[in-house]
C-alpha cells in the first residue's frame, strides 16, 4: 500500500494514549512528521513522541484544550509555522466528562440532564470539531493534496441510556463530514470518519476484567474486540494517498457490532 506520507505534516489530536497514540505511531512508521496533542497527560504525549521517533517519524508535542477555540488556532498555527502547512488532520481528541454514565451510578432521566452539561458535551464534541477544522483548513488549502479523518463513536449507532448528549455530538460529525466532502473534494482534500466500537485501549484493559473482555469479544461477528491498532490502520488508509477517492464516508471498526 503506497501512502506517500514521507515528510507530510500530520496533526493528530488526543495522541497521548489509546487510539490517538496508535495512529500517531502508524504515521511515524510512514516517515511522516507528526504533531501530537495532549490535554493533561504530557508524560503520555512524551512517550508517544518517543515511539513515533523510534518508528521513523518526526514528532512535535503540543498542548490542546478541546473546550478552548483559541487552543485549536494555536495548535494549527504552530504546525503550519514549523512545517509550512498541514497535509493530514486527524481529529481524535475527546472529552467524556459526565456525558457517559459510569458503571454503578444511577442513570439520570433525560429531562433531568442539566442544560449546562448538555452544552458542555456539545462544546467539546461538535463545537470542538468546528473550531479545529476552521483553524486547520487555511493551512491545508495551501497544499495541492490533503486528508482529514474525524473519529466518531460506536455509541452514536448503538445508543446508551443517559448518553444522549454524547451520542448527539458524535452523530453530528456525520452531517459535517458529508457537507465538507462536497466543499473540499474539488480542492484535493478528502474528508472521512472512522467509527470505533468499544476498543481495547490501555484504560479499558486496566479497568475491565480480561475474562469479561474476551467473552464480550466472542459475542461479535469477528469474534474479538478491536484494539487501537485496528482503528489506526483504518485511519492511516483514509488519511493517506492509498485513499484515492473515498470521500464523505463513514468506516466502522467495530468487529461487526
Amino acid at each position: 500500500m503506497r501512502t506517500d506520507l514521507r515528510d507530510k505534516a500530520v496533526l493528530v489530536t488526543g495522541a497521548s494514549s489509546g487510539i490517538g497514540r496508535a495512529t500517531a505511531i502508524a504515521y511515524g512508521t510512514e516517515r511522516a512528521r507528526v504533531a501530537i496533542t495532549y490535554h493533561t497527560d504530557e508524560a503520555g504525549a512524551q512517550e508517544t513522541a518517543r515511539l513515533v521517533a523510534e518508528a521513523g517519524g518526526t514528532p512535535l508535542i503540543l498542548p490542546y484544550d478541546l473546550a478552548d477555540e483559541r487552543s485549536a488556532h494555536s495548535v494549527a498555527g504552530r504546525v503550519a509555522k514549523e512545517w509550512g502547512g498541514i497535509d493530514v488532520l486527524i481529529g481524535n481528541a475527546v472529552s467524556w466528562g459526565e456525558a457517559i454514565p459510569r458503571p454503578g451510578r444511577p442513570v439520570p432521566l433525560f429531562e433531568d440532564v442539566p442544560p449546562e452539561q448538555w452544552r458542555e458535551v456539545l462544546r467539546t464534541s461538535i463545537d470542538a470539531a468546528f473550531h479545529l477544522l476552521q483553524a486547520a483548513l487555511p493551512a491545508m488549502r495551501t497544499r495541492p493534496w490533503g486528508r482529514i479523518v474525524l473519529i466518531g463513536a460506536g455509541l452514536a449507532d448503538t445508543g446508551k441510556p443517559g448518553a444522549g448528549a454524547y451520542g448527539a455530538g458524535k452523530s453530528a460529525l456525520y452531517g459535517l463530514v458529508r457537507s465538507l466532502a462536497w466543499e473540499l473534494g474539488p480542492e484535493g482534500i478528502l474528508i472521512n470518519m472512522v467509527v470505533p466500537g468499544q476498543t481495547l485501549t490501555e484504560t479499558v484493559r486496566a479497568h475491565v476484567p480480561s475474562d469479561f473482555l474476551v467473552e464480550k469479544g466472542k459475542q461479535l461477528p469477528s469474534g474479538r474486540m478491536s484494539d487501537p491498532q485496528d482503528v489506526a490502520n483504518a485511519v492511516l488508509f483514509l488519511g493517506s494517498a492509498a485513499n484515492g477517492n473515498s470521500n464523505g464516508e463513514t468506516v466502522r471498526v467495530t468487529g461487526g457490532s
